[in-house]
């Protein structure tokens, strides 16, 4: 049975990626902050009590800003491979704490990784490495982009995860490990945070529906993104860790779609077409730099994994919208 450690288990990647692991018969571990609240509800699915027999996923406390920790689990667990997910994520926040971002995205993938060089060399078992690498460090390079295409980030967060990609490019052709970098545009879902815009869009639907809100507040409504299905991705990034050769992979649906149209789109699916009258600017979600359009261009994924979207832009829309009309228990 192979053993998967996984940061930022808690997120919507981490609690997809688990799903899919357990499914293929791994013995699944994930690194999860210490809070004062219940921080776990994606993974409400899958959660087993440590008394359980055949007991496959287990939670273990740890931060990406504590190499002692990250390393003590590593030789805990000794797993087979890591996917290093966790991150301070949010763009427009990175810009409030540039400094937590830098540590936290950019040096966090410093500390995992000399943790698996030590690990690897004082046992000699081999570990692979997944690192979530992101669209937004392409920043105001021309679409769409690709493996080849330059990175010209645009923000904390996007500088933070070139850091991370160089870092793992580093380790892979320093000392052999096996590496590699999972590009991925915007992947979204219903269980996509809920001050990420997408979400915010379709949860603000929802409760203007019920009467508790009567507007939803966003930025930029013209920047566009290439948004695809989170579950989807996830699978992307388990298949580039099955390669025989470690490489780095862009993952997309090559489509463009901006903010004003995920908002259009999201009110249509809710029976709303007067959209505009619920939207309104406020500034204070504006970037302090932004970027135009991210477009990818997946080709190598689809040639080397055979990996392509099934679930396109007004599908993934309506998916999220049905989930949080059904949330506020609003029948369609």
């Amino acid at each position: 049975m192979k053993k998967a450690l996984i940061t930022g288990v808690t997120g919507q990647d981490g609690s997809y990626l688990a799903e899919l692991l357990l499914s293929k018969g791994y013995e699944v571990h994930g690194i999860i902050r210490r809070a004062s609240t219940v921080n776990t509800p994606r993974l409400q699915d899958i959660f087993q009590d440590i008394h359980e027999s055949n007991l496959r996923f287990r939670m273990h406390y740890g931060d990406l800003s504590d190499a002692s920790v990250i390393r003590k689990i590593l030789y805990q667990v000794a797993p087979d491979e890591i996917y290093n997910l966790g991150a301070q994520s949010h763009v427009r926040v990175s810009f409030d704490i540039p400094e937590y971002t830098a540590n936290i995205t950019g040096l966090g993938v410093l500390r995992v990784l000399e943790a698996i060089k030590d690990y690897q060399e004082s046992t000699g078992k081999k570990v692979k490495f997944y690192q979530a690498s992101s669209s937004e460090m392409f920043g105001s390079a021309l679409s769409p982009q690709n493996e080849d295409t330059a990175f010209l980030p645009r923000s904390p967060y996007g500088i933070a995860k070139v850091f991370g990609f160089h870092t793992a490019r580093n380790f892979r052709d320093a000392y052999g490990i096996f590496v590699v970098n999972g590009i991925l545009f915007n992947h979204e879902s219903p269980r996509r945070g809920e001050t990420f815009v997408t979400r915010k869009i379709t949860r603000g639907v929802a409760r203007i529906l019920v009467g508790l809100d009567k507007k939803i507040y966003l930025g930029n409504l013209d920047a566009k993104r290439d948004w695809g299905y989170a579950p989807e991705y996830m699978e992307a990034a388990w298949l580039m860790m099955q390669q025989p050769k470690p490489e780095d992979y862009v993952i997309g649906t090559g489509e463009s779609h901006s903010v004003a149209e995920f908002a259009e789109a999201a009110f249509k699916c809710a029976g709303i077409n007067n959209w505009k009258d619920y939207i309104e600017l406020d500034s204070r979600y504006l970037r302090p730099s932004e970027i135009e359009n991210l477009v990818a261009d997946f080709s190598k994924a689809k040639k080397q994994l055979g990996w392509e979207p099934k679930t396109k832009f007004a599908s993934l829309v309506k998916i999220m919208v049905e989930h949080d009309l059904k949330e506020y228990k609003i029948k369609k």
